[in-house]
């Protein structure tokens, strides 16, 4: 069974390559040059072992991920590491270039190097581990506001799509490569997701457990189970592709028990919606300073088309009983006129019993000497966090009632249409690829001013404009000059 998928998977590849070279136009063989020339200096000038950062000053003497990086770091999550490495594979699947599976498969092994002993990864990896201890003390742990850096945890993280993300890079390499040493790493971080379920079906946004030294060990928020930054929605959606992709029905249970707690975690009457947190006897929980125990109309509107999505994927009904009171419960939280901001018609948390609109504020210069206060006063409000969000509730009713009169078959046939369709290619308009093609510097890279907050306090002081290069520039460019070259040549992947 590998020798022919293998075989297929060469043929694949050679049919590519073929097509690329004989229908090749000036346009073609432009972006094909430039693709080259710029994917070499970013691995060969700009990477650390094959990974990225997110920013680097055009010296080289600063760099930043997510906050300020040491020389020997790569940040794991897009537009850093994984986000290279998937655009490398997706440049080798269209041209057959193995000079582009090479590049994926030095990013891999980076990964793989960082790759937690219980099969995730941490926001960054550090291949100076011995001063990493220091990083977090002279750095990470006064950037006032990124809380999520402020404690070496020695553990994993879901946040911000991290173990998704490089889970499905890995399952991506090894369909492509069925190279045995990508294997164990792939199964391995999945059963990362399978070890860190709860019983009840959520994951908390970090595992294992804070080590000993952890301040508030034993009530800390990573440890809840989290809805935040898409954690319990965002691995439902992964092993549900896991399942499919690769056939080992515990993915599929794990999703399961996934969707059921979705269901279960959703509030009573009145204040029918969701937290974005809760702690371990399921009742909503506050996180980050800027973050209290509230019901949330954000999570609220996920979750709801969440639980359509599980009855098209399951055929079971039970999966939109909960769904009308919560759309009830956001038609009774619309602001009042002197609540409002720009418009919006929600707030953003709601206080649990009162369901009164919170607010968040932070005063002070400093992480040592500011604070964060949460009341029910809509000025003065925290800046680089919401605070306000716009939600037409009519669309909610409309989308429930048309779901709800599917019968289950028709219901999955539209799921199985509208993922099809998500994977089409956008077309890729001329003055666009022709802007990408002449902003490149010499190095055949582009270089631009970006600004860098003050990760001090970033509320009372402007951000930095340093000129550099940026990781996420790159590969939104590589994908304009993929989409451009496969809606050019035809070849969609299958």
């Amino acid at each position: 069974m590998k020798q022919a998928v293998a075989t297929s998977i060469c043929y694949f590849v050679l049919c590519c390559f073929l097509c690329i070279s004989a229908i090749s136009s000036p346009a073609q063989e432009d972006v094909l040059a430039a693709i080259k020339r710029a994917t070499q200096y970013m691995m060969n000038t700009v990477s650390t072992r094959g990974g990225f950062l997110w920013n680097y000053s055009e010296d080289f003497s600063e760099q930043w991920g997510e906050i300020p990086a040491r020389k020997s770091m790569i940040w794991v999550q897009r537009p850093g590491t994984v986000g290279a490495g998937e655009t490398f594979l997706r440049v080798y699947r269209v041209t057959g270039d193995k000079e582009y599976l090479d590049y994926a498969e030095r990013v891999a092994n980076t990964l793989i190097y960082g790759q937690h002993p219980s099969g995730g990864w941490n926001y960054f990896i550090d291949f100076d581990p011995a001063g990493t201890q220091q990083w977090y003390e002279d750095i990470a742990a006064k950037c006032w506001g990124w809380e999520e850096f402020y404690y070496n945890y020695e553990n994993c993280t879901y946040d911000d799509y991290i173990m998704t993300d490089t889970t499905r890079f890995l399952i991506d390499l090894y369909l492509v490569t069925l190279n045995p040493k990508y294997r164990d790493p792939m199964l391995k971080a999945l059963q990362f997701f399978l070890d860190s379920q709860y019983p009840n079906g959520a994951w908390p946004q970090r595992f294992p457990p804070p080590n000993e030294s952890a301040p508030d060990r034993d009530s800390h928020y990573t440890l809840y189970y989290t809805f935040n930054d898409d954690v319990i929605l965002g691995n439902i959606e992964f092993l549900l592709e896991a399942y499919e992709r690769l056939g080992d029905k515990r993915y599929w249970e794990a999703a399961v028990r996934g969707m059921d707690f979705v269901m279960i975690s959703q509030q009573g009457a009145p204040q029918s919606g969701w937290a974005q947190q809760y702690s371990l006897d399921l009742k909503p929980a506050p996180a980050r300073s800027c973050e209290p125990a509230a019901v949330m109309p954000t999570e609220t509107c996920a979750d709801i088309m969440a639980l359509q999505r599980y009855y098209q994927i399951t055929g079971d009904r039970k999966y939109l009983r909960g769904i009308p009171d919560a759309i009830r419960w956001l038609e009774n939280s619309i602001l009042p006129p002197e609540k409002t901001f720009d418009g919006h018609t929600h707030a953003l948390f709601y206080e649990i019993g009162t369901n009164r609109p919170l607010f968040v504020h932070r005063f002070g210069t400093s992480k040592e000497t500011g604070r964060y206060v949460v009341d029910y006063d809509p000025t003065n409000l925290i800046r680089g966090y919401g605070t306000h969000v716009t939600i037409n509730t009519e669309y909610y009713w409309n989308e429930y009632r048309r779901v709800e009169s599917m019968t289950p078959e028709k219901a999955r046939a539209e799921y199985t249409e509208r993922k099809s369709k998500s994977a089409s290619v956008p077309k890729v308009a001329s003055d666009v690829l022709e802007k990408v093609l002449q902003s490149r510097n010499a190095n055949g890279i582009w270089t631009e001013e970006f600004e860098i907050q003050n990760f001090d306090d970033y509320m009372n002081n402007p951000p930095r404009r340093v000129r550099g290069y940026s990781t996420a520039t790159y590969l939104a460019n590589m994908k304009v000059f993929m989409d451009f070259l496969e809606n050019e040549k035809g070849i969609i992947e299958k």
